[in-house]
Order: C-alpha cells, then structure tokens, then sequence
C-alpha cells in the first residue's frame, strides 16, 4: 500500500503512523519504506529520511535503515540526474530495497513525498514509484470539501495515467465540528469521481505545536539552563520589547519568551514568576543576538526549571522561524504519536482498506 498526498505536509507520516499499528493486529509483521526521501538525516555515513527513523524508533522494524530509505534528494540531485540521467539504476535501487523490506514481512506500507507528480524530474514521481512497485495508493488531503475534491481529481489523473489503482482518500485536518458534514459531502463528492472515502481526522491543536527541542535545533542555539522539559510544547510566542513589568503579564503556560540577552530585567521578572506560579510555568526563553546574560543572571538561568537557550539570531529572525517551522512527529513525541494512533484506529475505515487490497 502507497500513501500518496495533494501535496507536502498533509499528514501522510501521520496516516502512516498510525495506519501501521492498526495493520498490526491483522498483520504481525509489517514492514515500512520512503522510496524517496528529501529530508534525511546522517547516520553511520548513510543518508536517512527523517520519517525512516521515526517509525524505525516507534515500530523496531527489525530492517537495515538504508533498506528503508533508498534514494535521497540531495541538494544537487536533480542537476546531477538532468546532466546524465540514470533511471534504470534507481528503479533496480528501489526494487532490491523493497524486497529487502519486505523478506518475512507480511505486509509492507510505502510512503511517498508530496503529491502524485513529485519526482517526475528525475523520473520516479510518486506515481511511478508507486507503479515500479506495484501497490495501490491511498491519498491523504487536507480539510474542506471541494479543495480536496479538486487536487485528489488532478492527483487522481496522474496515478491512472501510470495504470495504478486508488482505493481512496484520506481527509486530515478537520475542524471538529465539522467532521460530519464534511464526511457527508466528501463521500458524495468523492463518489462521483469513482472514489471511497476511508476516512477524515479532525484538526488536533497539539500535533502541529514545535517543542523546545526542535526550536534548539532549528536556531543552533546553546542551552543555558536544565536539559529537562525539552519536550515542553510551545503554544504561544511572545517578543519581550516592553518593559519588565509590561511583559509579565504575558507569562502565561506553553508561552516561549523571546527576548535580547542583556534584557536582564526581563529575564529576573521570568524567574519571579516561575517561582510564584509553578503551575503556569512558560514552555522556555529564547534569548536572542548572542548578548550573554552577566555571571549572576546566568547563575539564575541556570536554576530555571524550564529550557533557557541562547542564539546569535534576532528576535525577529527567532519569531520568524518559530512560525514557519514544519514540526514533523519525532520519536521523543510519545504524547502526539499515542493520539495519532488513537485518531487513525478510531477514524479510519481499515475494514475497507484491507477488501480493497
């Protein structure tokens, strides 16, 4: 089975998480794999996309991680392809990987990058991997009713252009009072396109949240403080430009501070309130522009029983990339991932998937 998607960050790593351990009570022994993969990861020299070690790391699939994650998209692929293409070598790359996956495997879940046609520069869209490999697909899309409707049909096109069969759709990311109606109308939509409708997941405000691990990474910042509560989620982002006394009212529970290094007032009045108020503790503080805190300002920081970091970017720059971030389910997530398993068993149709196979 392929999960295919409209586009990039839709929710097939979610889908496929989950999907995974409800195959598992009918199937004991599954196996993953990402053909192609653009993020990735080094490990033992190799290049590994991130979703591969997700699921190595949640499921112990028991496969070398390079099985799993055959072919990355480096920064140059693409020229490198268009220079001298060399189609035959990745197709024989992603078969010998598949039938590696798949040895003592009773069933193996494939997942695609981006929608139906990523990949077609260098010849292995995801329809083509999807046909090289012979499965069906699934396609993941987001909320609504006629945009999903819309980009599954233009999805749709390509897969059956490759002869490859769908046996439905997926629709993440609903508002939960929506769930029935867009069910009600999706399925009817859907169903003139020659299509099922297997399942629609509501909208869960925790998954797309970042943690203060993933905001350390992303900025390259130091760590001050405790290497504890790394996990804590954020929800909200304050800029501390006021004054000391203006900003505490905004240290609320799952806040990130982002504030300059010598605002040493802000970063006293913080420690005041995580003192007072245990309970309603910020998710962190970020202080910006490489400004070190002086010796008995650090002394506290170091105290703070939340992550405290530090980096040579601005507080522009740092609110800027706290906002764009794409937050992906990491093995550290064990919160999200047991409700992603939660919203898979309980919203998708798996009766249906496994006829339709």
């Amino acid at each position: 089975m392929f999960i295919a998607a409209t586009r990039q960050n839709e929710g097939k790593t979610t889908i496929s998480l989950g999907l995974i351990a409800a195959l598992q009570h009918h199937y004991p022994r599954v196996g993953y794999i990402k053909p192609v993969g653009q993020r990735f990861v080094e490990i033992a020299e190799q290049k590994i996309d991130e979703d591969i070690v997700l699921m190595d790391s949640v499921y112990q699939l028991n496969c070398p991680l390079v099985d799993m994650s055959p072919i990355a998209v480096e920064p140059d692929f693409t020229r490198k392809y268009l220079q001298s293409s060399h189609n035959e070598a990745f197709v024989k790359t992603i078969q010998n990987a598949f039938d590696r996956v798949a040895w003592e495997k009773d069933f193996v879940l494939c997942e695609g990058s981006g929608h139906a046609g990523v990949g077609s520069v260098f010849d292995l869209s995801n329809a083509q991997v999807a046909k090289i490999l012979g499965a069906k697909v699934i396609i993941v899309t987001q909320g609504g009713i006629g945009k999903p409707i819309d980009e599954v049909t233009l999805n749709q096109a390509l897969f059956e252009k490759e002869g490859v069969e769908i046996i439905g759709v997926i629709i993440n990311k609903v508002i939960g009072t929506k769930l029935d109606y867009v069910s009600d109308f999706a399925r009817r939509g859907f169903k003139r396109k020659g299509l099922e409708l297997l399942g629609v997941l509501p909208h869960e405000q925790i998954l797309p949240k970042p943690t203060l691990e993933l905001i350390c990474e992303e900025l390259d910042a130091e760590l001050l403080s405790t290497q504890e509560r790394l996990d804590n989620l954020v929800d909200d982002v304050v800029v501390g430009a006021m004054s000391a006394q203006n900003t505490v009212s905004h240290f609320k529970r799952g806040v990130l501070l982002i504030t300059p290094g010598d605002r040493e007032d802000i970063v006293e009045a913080a420690w005041t309130a995580l003192a007072g108020r245990p309970d309603e503790r910020m998710a962190g503080i970020v202080l910006t522009g490489n400004l070190r805190p002086n010796a008995s300002v650090l002394k506290l920081i170091r105290a703070m029983p939340i992550p405290v970091l530090l980096t040579a970017q601005d507080s522009y720059e740092v609110a800027s990339t706290v906002h764009d971030l794409t937050v992906k389910t990491r093995p550290s997530d064990a919160e999200k991932i047991s409700l992603i398993r939660d919203l898979v068993a309980k919203n998708v149709n798996l009766k249906k998937i496994l006829q339709a196979l």
